[in-house]
């Protein structure tokens, strides 16, 4: 009696839902009947010399002694730049007077360095050539102590 005044989408949704239940029961009786599948040699996996992953196990033949003193896991040292390293060259690219501050583009990286007028040790306009030294900023490299070239 209840059913009766069922209209014709709340039927599909009910039969949708009938449907999708009696397919998960199937998948899962099928699966309890193929038995253990996913054993542990197929979950296996292998690294070969060149660092790929593959299913086969390596050759014992074709094994290498690899010596404990050749392992590294320290990154080397940088080695430390002397006084005229840290001095650079570069062209002011851009450079705002009322907001103070502009971009150097390197004259050996050709990368944009970024100069704010408080680390400038004289006034700068946009086509002088500069020396500066470059230091971390908040956003990427910028340029302190930056004067003009004669």
């Amino acid at each position: 009696m209840g059913r009766s005044r069922e209209t014709y989408g709340k039927k599909e949704v009910r039969s949708k839902k009938e449907k999708k239940r009696k397919e998960k029961e199937k998948t899962r009786l099928a699966k309890k009947e193929d038995g253990k599948k996913g054993s542990m040699e197929d979950m296996i996996a292998y690294v070969d010399e060149n660092g790929m992953i593959t299913s086969t196990p390596p050759d014992p033949d074709k094994r290498t002694e690899v010596k404990l003193e050749d392992i590294s896991i320290a990154i080397e040292a940088k080695p430390e730049e002397d006084e005229a390293d840290k001095i650079r060259k570069g062209t002011v690219s851009y450079f705002n007077d009322s907001k103070g501050y502009g971009f150097i583009r390197d004259a050996v990286t050709k990368e944009s360095v970024f100069v704010h007028i408080n680390s400038t040790l004289e006034p700068i306009t946009e086509g002088n050539l500069v020396s500066f030294e470059v230091e971390k900023g908040h956003k990427g490299p910028a340029a302190v102590n930056v004067k003009i070239v004669k």
